[in-house]
Formats: structure tokens, sequence, C-alpha cells
């Protein structure tokens, strides 16, 4: 059924969308309608109070529904299809579409050239047609896609042209004039027919009834199937006796009509009898015969006859299936129409029972006839399909819309495919509020077309407008991503088609793909900046660039953690750095290695992982993986090059020896550490193992080179430490050792200094004093302080009797310089 709102035009958008709609006209062929022109008339006001005042104006008669009902008023000679007189116009030329097409077929059939008295109203319903034709040509009508008013005129003109102009200006052609002129050709009375194209305008006025919820929905649907009938069962008997007239009248005996006799009547002659009594006749035959209980009185005569019967019960079988379906609809219930209906009759119960007033009730129901005559919840037909399909569907309908969007600008394909697969579309009338300031938002939109504003509202109600919002724009993001309050209302100017798209599915979406959800902050933070300078919202967007990194590098490292590669694969493809460190300056790469995961520690190399980052606590991934005994990531790891850093390695070295933990011990020996490294007392892990009677300790130890002659600070040796324990075993394995070290080398104090010589830095100034700092000289240390007293006074060519450490105590021994020490030379003694 056609939309009245196109005033009857051939081509108008359909309710049910079973036919495809109009393309839709070029930009720059579309001019907006009333609404956008008052709105930008209204915007060029001088002064604010005049433009608040133009605003406020607006709004109350786009609420009352003023803008969307009253003509055109920006285009000269255009009429809106829901103008008071063009719906009285459009009243009067139904009436005439049901004269014209009842009479077609009686015309048809039952005259040969019309008589006197019925020319002239048959002129004057032609005349009304070429006047509403003429009509057609100002009417504006609303796209099928972006169900805008199309005002211009030349759009206007074609779309009329294109579509059933023509079979309108042939209806309006003198047919019966035409044929008494070309000599009664009976091929001329054929082109009548075309008349019946005006019956749409019925189409459109039932439909109206069918959607005005003044009138019982119920006898609306069974005075239409009742017409349908009526109609059929017209046309037939009006065909029937066309039949028979066709037969010279010398033969009329053998048509239907002229052998009938009905008691003592009979209708030999027929062509005289009464034309309600012929028709009256015919549309017995024709209703009997649809009914298929046919009497025997009448019956078909001729094969034509016989035909045409055989043609028309079978068009009667599907008439009867349309009607029989449509009763039982009525009852079962359901329709869309009867939808709209319900839920328009509980909105007027509800705003009756709370006593609304007549604004807000304007747009409600504005709203809801919108939603009914939209095109947008046809999208329900595609809950059926694979969700693969419905995917691919909504891309390629809303992709186009969004992929010029600012907000998403630089983003990835796979990222706007997501977004574009999830949105929902709306339209929205002028004046309406989606969002007022202050409120919390759980909605992000996009504006494929109309025009809507961004108005900031004062304390003390005063407004004034921010920015203007056009196709291509999206709103709602700054309250979304940044958990804020909605800054500034958003109302509609002109209608609105929107797409829609909540913020849990958003955020999901964001969570996703990271490296897009910089990018969208980072494009956030870039087009607000011409809109508003708001600092608060600017560092806002900051926080949350800079949180989102935060929960980045904890997602990547958990996933890491878990050993979970997939989602961390994801992550990665998602523009996530295998390089970003948590909280405790961990990467990825030093979890995997100590949670043991062969495959992540590879996976991770692959992608570029830094292999000898340290963390906090000074720990490469290869200590860690040390540490938790992961020989195969051990070995990947040195094979990669990674490098063995250990922060006072004889600390933890001799540490490890206490506790006995002689598989770390072995591991970082092996990777090069020298078994000989002291701690801050100069003790080695042999000292250690010596003082504990740890006999394997101190074979492994000597087996990767431990010296037996190395003192600590009290001078004592691992044998000493041994001698002390009273292991005997223990003792026995170092004095081997020790024999076999000093063949090796002649003296323990010329071993230590070859093997394990010390060096330190001097210099000739103190730190905790104002002076002028000075180079200072490396030397190794000597036996004896005197000794290196003696050599930094020379190299410094300066005077000094004492040697200080950095916190000023003088050192009696070189045995308590460490190496690398820092020193001073002092005059105090």
């Amino acid at each position: 059924m056609k939309d009245e709102g196109t005033g009857g035009n051939p081509s108008s958008d359909r309710t049910d969308h079973d036919e495809m709609t109009p393309p839709v006209p070029n930009n720059n062929e579309i001019v907006q309608s009333s609404e956008v022109e008052e709105a930008k008339d209204w915007r060029r006001d001088e002064s604010r109070d005049s433009r608040n005042d133009a605003i406020t104006t607006f709004k109350q008669k786009s609420i009352n529904g003023h803008l969307h009902d009253d003509p055109c008023s920006t285009e000269k000679f255009i009429i809106h299809p829901k103008n008071r007189i063009y719906r009285l116009w459009f009243f009067f030329i139904v009436a005439w579409a049901v004269y014209s097409t009842f009479f077609t077929p009686l015309e048809f059939g039952f005259f040969r050239g019309l008589p006197d008295h019925l020319i002239f109203l048959d002129i004057a319903g032609q005349f009304a047609f070429i006047i509403d034709i003429v009509v057609q040509f100002f009417v504006a009508y609303r796209d099928g896609r972006t169900y805008l008013m199309i005002t211009n005129h030349s759009s206007i003109a074609m779309r009329y042209l294109k579509g059933i102009f023509i079979l309108d200006v042939l209806a309006c052609f003198p047919w019966d004039s035409i044929y008494k002129a070309c000599g009664n050709k009976e091929e001329i009375r054929y082109f009548l027919w075309i008349r019946l194209v005006r019956v749409r305008k019925i189409e459109a006025f039932l439909q109206k009834m069918e959607r005005d919820t003044r009138i019982n929905y119920m006898f609306t649907r069974i005075l239409k199937l009742i017409i349908v009938e009526l109609y059929c069962t017209h046309t037939a008997a009006c065909l029937f006796y066309y039949l028979a007239t066709t037969i010279p009248a010398s033969m009329e005996e053998r048509t239907w009509i002229g052998s009938l006799k009905l008691g003592d009547f009979s209708y030999s002659n027929f062509r005289e009898i009464d034309l309600l009594k012929r028709y009256l006749t015919s549309l017995y035959f024709a209703i009997i015969t649809m009914a298929t209980v046919g009497y025997g009185d009448i019956h078909a005569v001729n094969v034509r006859e016989m035909i045409f019967i055989m043609i028309f019960v079978s068009f009667d079988m599907i008439l009867g299936a349309y009607l029989i379906g449509n009763m039982t609809a009525l009852i079962v219930r359901g329709s869309k129409t009867e939808n709209f209906r319900d839920k328009m009759t509980d909105l007027i119960k509800y705003m009756n029972r709370n006593r609304l007033g007549k604004e807000i009730r304007n747009q409600i129901k504005g709203h809801v006839q919108l939603q009914y005559e939209s095109s947008y919840k046809d999208a329900s037909v595609l809950h059926d399909l694979p969700v693969s399909i419905r995917a691919k569907v909504s891309e390629c309908l809303y992709k186009p819309h969004i992929e010029n969007v600012p907000l998403l600008q630089n983003c990835s394909a796979e990222f706007i495919n997501q977004i574009a697969t999830r949105l929902h579309e709306e339209f929205f009338l002028p004046g309406e509020v989606i969002l007022e300031q202050a409120n919390a938002v759980d909605q992000l939109y996009f504006v494929c077309h109309g025009v809507l504003e961004g108005v900031s509202i004062g304390v003390d109600g005063s407004e004034e407008i921010v920015f203007q919002l056009n196709s291509h724009c999206s709103f709602g993001d700054i309250a979304i991503l940044c958990n804020i309050p909605q800054p500034y209302t958003i109302r509609v100017c002109a209608l609105a088609r929107l797409l829609r798209l909540d913020k849990q599915t958003f955020t999901n979406i964001l969570e996703i793909y990271f490296y897009d959800g910089r990018t969208v902050f980072t494009n956030l933070l870039q087009s607000k900046e011409s809109q508003t300078t708001n600092k608060k919202i600017e560092s806002d967007i900051a926080l949350h660039i800079a949180k989102q990194e935060a929960e980045l590098a904890l997602k990547v490292n958990n996933a890491a953690y878990d050993g979970d590669l997939r989602h961390l694969k994801g992550l990665v493809r998602a523009g996530a750095d295998p390089n970003k460190m948590d909280y405790d300056g961990r990467t990825p790469l030093h979890l995997a290695a100590s949670k043991g995961y062969v495959d992540l520690v590879h996976y991770l190399l692959k992608v570029g992982a830094k292999i000898d980052k340290t963390d906090r606590f000074g720990c490469t991934p290869l200590l860690e993986a040390i540490n938790n005994g992961h020989d195969r990531i051990v070995d990947l790891l040195a094979n990669e090059g990674a490098s063995l850093h250990i922060d006072d390695v004889g600390s933890r070295l001799c540490m490890a020896v206490a506790r006995g933990d002689s598989d770390f011990l072995k591991r970082v020996l092996c990777h090069g550490v020298d078994a000989n490294v002291r701690d801050y007392d100069h003790r080695t892990p042999l000292h250690i193992a010596s003082s504990g009677g740890l006999y394997m300790m101190a074979k492994l130890l000597l087996d990767f080179g431990a010296s037996v002659l190395q003192e600590d600070r009290w001078g004592r040796t691992p044998l000493d430490e041994a001698r002390r324990c009273g292991s005997r075993p223990l003792v026995q394995l170092l004095e081997k050792a020790k024999s076999s070290e000093q063949l090796e080398f002649p003296s323990t104090l010329e071993c230590q200094d070859k093997m394990h010589p010390k060096k330190c830095t001097v210099f000739s100034f103190l730190p905790w004093e104002e002076h002028e700092r000075r180079a200072g000289v490396v030397v190794w240390v000597p036996r004896t302080i005197e000794e290196l007293v003696n050599e930094s006074t020379s190299h410094l060519k300066c005077s000094g009797s004492c040697i200080l450490s950095e916190d000023g105590g003088k050192i009696l021994d070189t045995n308590m310089i460490s190496d690398g020490q820092k020193l001073y030379l002092s005059h105090n003694q």
C-alpha cells in the first residue's frame, strides 16, 4: 500500500517496503526542507538573544508539528504532502478515482459510446485528473533512503516523469471521443483500462484509514476486503456481458445471456432490455461463478465463454485464498499496521491517564509515526539469516557512512568493520533532544543525514549554539570514552538519520583493538579542539589514553603469565607492544621465561621482544629462567645471545650456597659467572660452603675454578673455614685443591694478585667540601696502605698521609678495599 504522505504519487514509498525504493537524488539536487532553511535563517540573527528566541520558536513549532506538516515556505510553489488544503484535494481526487475505477469496466462492457447525459460527467472527471497531474509536479516527497523532504522542483519533476506520469496522461485521454472519431474501431476501447492506474489513490486512502487509531481496525480491513471482492465481481460481470456483445445480433442465442430463460422471461434481444437488469444479471452470473456454486440456470454457451470462465475460476481460487488469509490475520492479529495501532492506542491511554501536555503528545505521536513509516525496522527481516550474512549486510549498508567520520580516521579496516556490523539505524524528527547536557550517556551516534546542533545551557537557562553536526559526524563520544557527563545538549534541526552503537559494545571493541583505541582517543582530542576550549575535557582524554596504555601492558603480561598464546597473539596483532613493562618493570618475556612457556618465548623473540631487559629487581629473562629451573628456555635465550646480568653477584652466589641451591649455582657458573666472586665481606661462595661443611657444594665450586687461597676481610681462607667446621672429608678435599693450586702458583699473595687484582680510583679532594673537582687516578691496590699513599701522591702530584672512604672513614688495611672503590687522599692523620 502506498503512503498517503506522497499525495498519491505513483512512485511513492511503500510502507511494507516490498518494492524497490527510488534512487537517492544527487546531493546537489536536494535542497533541504523548510525546517533546515528556517534554522539557517534564525542562526543568522545579529545577537545571541534573538538567536535564542528563534531557536525556542523553532523548537516549539517542531514539537507542535508545524514544521513537519505545514507547506514549504522557503521554496515557492512547493506543496507539503500534509498541507491541509492539499489533503482536502487528495480526498476530492480519491472520490473521482472511485468513480473512474468502477465506471471504466462498466463503460467498456455496456457502452459503445457514452450517452449524452454521461459525457459531461466523464469530461469533468478527466479535467480533475489533469489538474492533479499538474499538482503532482509541485508536491514534495520524502526520499526512500534518507527520509528527507525533497523540495527541489527538478528532483520532484524528474521523479514523477520517470514514474507513472505517462500512464496518468494516457488515462486522461477522451477515449470515447477518439473511438467515435476513428469509426468505432473496437481496438480503441481497450485503452480505457489504462484508467485503472488510478486505483493507487484508493489504496493510499485505505492505508490511511488503517493507520488512523480513531477508526476501528477490523472495520477498515473488512471494508477493504469487501471492496476488493465487489470490484473483482463487478469487473467480471462487465467482461461477461462484453463477451456476449461481441457476437452479432443474429447469433445472440449462442451467448450465455441470449440463450437465458428465467421462468417465463426470455433474454432474447437482450440489448433492448433495461441496463440495470442486464447489469444485475451479469453480476449474478459473476458472483455464483466466483463462489463456484453454479445453479446451472446460467452457464457458458460458446468456447470463448468457457475459456473465460476457466480463467476466472482459477483467479477466484487465488482471490479466495487472499480473502481467507486476510480474515485469518484479523483473528490471529499481529500485522505491522495492527501492532502500530495497538502501540499508538496504548500511548494515547498512557498520555490521557497522566495528562501529558499537547506539546509532548505531538512529539510522541510524531516519533512513533516516524518509526512506522521509516525503513529502519526492516532490519528485523534479517534475524533469521546467519550472523555472517547479517554482518556483511550491515557492513555494506553502514560502512560508507562511518569510515569518513573524524573519530575513526586512520583506524584499521577490521576495527571499522567491527563497528559497522553492530550499528542500529534510527530516525529523529526536528526539535527532538537526543542527548541532554550533564546526563550520563550510554550510546554513541554517527550522523548519516540531517542537521543537528550542540547547545551549551547556562546556569540561568540561556542557550548558546557551540557547534553544528552534519553528515559524517559523531557525538556522545566524549562522554563515553572519558566517562564524564554529556558536556552539551544535542538537538535535531532537520530530520536526522542516525546510526547508534551502545557503550558496552564500543568498549568491548576498543579492548580488543588497542592500537585503534589509542588512535580513537587521539582523534577525539584533535577533533574536539575546534569545538571547545575546555581544558578539563582535554586532560580527561589524556588521562584515559595513559590509563589505556597501562591496562594494555597489564593485559599483555597477564596473557604471558597465564601462557595464553592465542590471546597474546591477538593483542600483539591489535597493536600491543611486546616490550611494554608493567609496574615492576617486567616484560612479557620475563613472565614467560619465569613460567617456562617455551612456545610463548619463541613467539615473543619472533616479534622483536628485547632479550636483555632488566626489571625493577635487576632480573633479566635469562636469570628468571635460571631461577625457576627452565633449562630449555635457558638454552633458547643463550642461543639468541642473551647475557647474564646479576646485581651483586657475589652475595647472590653466597646466598645460593647457603640455601643449598646447587642447581642455580651450577646454571650461573655454566653461563660464565666467576666462582671466586666476593660479597661485602670479601667472602667467596667457597668460604660459605666450607664454613657450613657443604662437601658437594665445595666440590662443585672447585670444579668451576674456585680458589682455596682466597682470603676474606678477616684473612681467613676457605681451608681455614673448613678446619673450624671440623669436616674431615671437606678439609682433605680443600687441602688437595690447595696443593694443586700452589704447584701452579708460587705464593698465595702472588696468585691472588695475578688471578684477581683489584683496582681503585683515588682523588685528591674530599667530596663533602666545596672545591674545584679534579681528575683522579686509577691504580692497582697494593699490599699495604703506605704503598697506596705513596703511589697516589706521586701520580696526583700532591701531598697526603692517609686514605679515606666515601663516607669519611679512614682505611687501615688494603684488604678492606673492594674492587673499583672510590678513595680520597687526605692530609688529616
